[in-house]
């Protein structure tokens, strides 16, 4: 009897300082892949409603929605130049229900600021590119040049004279705007916007010289000859537009930029859900609708692994943080 009560009080001392000494969030960490999801899943995009990031989540997330038999809801949180929403999921629960959808500004924004409440590295798993847009080197009818070349050899010869468009101060446009001056080797005079809409009318007003810009806000502007479109960024030529050349093609090997739009979960959350997550997305995206929507609008359906999306992550961040360098953007 002795020893069946000793016996007893041992096993009960042996699950109290297991209890103990490994605690964890029964909230998250019981959830398996086969669970998952079991209840609404939120897809946070840092920036107001607008364009291709919003219809690239939400053609998704439908079709996620689908296959997960679990409501998929994008939530809009901008502020802080993508800053607050981009925050706010590095400090969420690391259980899968709230995800994020960025941007290129996602690998640029660490290069410019000089304080971040997250790291983009440590506080982040990366799960898929979902899509990727090419961007073009545009100039209004007004200016007399046809080619890189011609531009280029006309800004040599008036420096500072050539006005080219950006969304704002620290805004992609006016990184990659800086990138094309630096690999030129030419000083133009940058003119911010609040916002690509804007810069896309002053080009077709003629109030800019120039602009680089997303490839399919410009293209109805480029087919009516209200725009003349120069080379693409990408180092492949645009499907809509195969007759123009690269940016390589037109003198500057090194030129190359792609806008791109990428889910990420917080970094705790369980490799397996987050394979889950990226098989699931994989599968959408290669539903027939949603090709022929992207396709519509010149979108790239892209897809794959988390670890090709993680290197070309490593890249980016690389590459914007040299630019930023170079052109002395910083932003306190």
């Amino acid at each position: 009897m002795v020893c069946s009560v000793l016996s007893d009080y041992k096993k009960l001392f042996i699950l109290v300082w297991s209890a103990c000494c490994c605690p964890f969030n029964f909230s998250w960490a019981q959830q398996t892949p086969k669970e998952y999801p079991s209840k609404t899943v939120r897809i946070i995009i840092p920036s107001a409603p607008s364009g291709g990031t919003d219809l690239i989540a939400r053609l998704s997330a439908q079709k996620v929605g689908e296959i997960w038999h679990q409501p998929v809801i994008i939530e809009n949180v901008s502020g802080g130049a993508t800053r607050t929403g981009i925050n706010a999921v590095a400090k969420s629960n690391p259980d899968g229900y709230t995800l994020l959808l960025t941007t290129v500004n996602f690998a640029f924004i660490p290069a410019i600021y000089s304080k971040l409440n997250y790291d983009p590295v440590i506080d982040f798993s990366p799960i898929l590119m979902l899509a990727s847009t090419n961007s073009l080197l545009a100039v209004h009818p007004s200016l007399p040049v046809r080619s890189v070349t011609q531009l280029i050899a006309l800004a040599k010869s008036k420096p500072n004279s050539l006005h080219i468009g950006s969304g704002g101060n620290g805004t992609v446009g006016h990184l990659v705007s800086e990138m094309f001056q630096s690999q030129a080797k030419i000083k133009l005079m940058h003119i911010p916007y609040k916002g690509t809409g804007q810069n896309t009318v002053a080009l077709i007003s003629g109030e800019l010289q120039t602009l680089i810009a997303n490839l399919p806000a410009l293209l109805p502007y480029v087919r009516s000859n209200r725009v003349r479109a120069l080379a693409v960024t990408s180092m492949t030529r645009a499907r809509a537009l195969p007759k123009l050349p690269t940016m390589a093609e037109s003198g500057l090997p090194d030129y190359e930029y792609n806008g791109w739009y990428g889910l990420w979960a917080p970094s705790k959350t369980a490799s397996s859900i987050t394979q889950k997550i990226n098989e699931d997305f994989n599968k959408a995206l290669m539903d027939q609708s949603i090709h022929e929507k992207f396709l519509a609008l010149d979108i790239d359906v892209t897809g794959g692994t988390s670890d090709f999306f993680a290197q070309h992550i490593t890249k980016e961040l690389k590459k914007w943080n040299i630019v930023a360098k170079q052109a002395q953007i910083k932003i306190e």
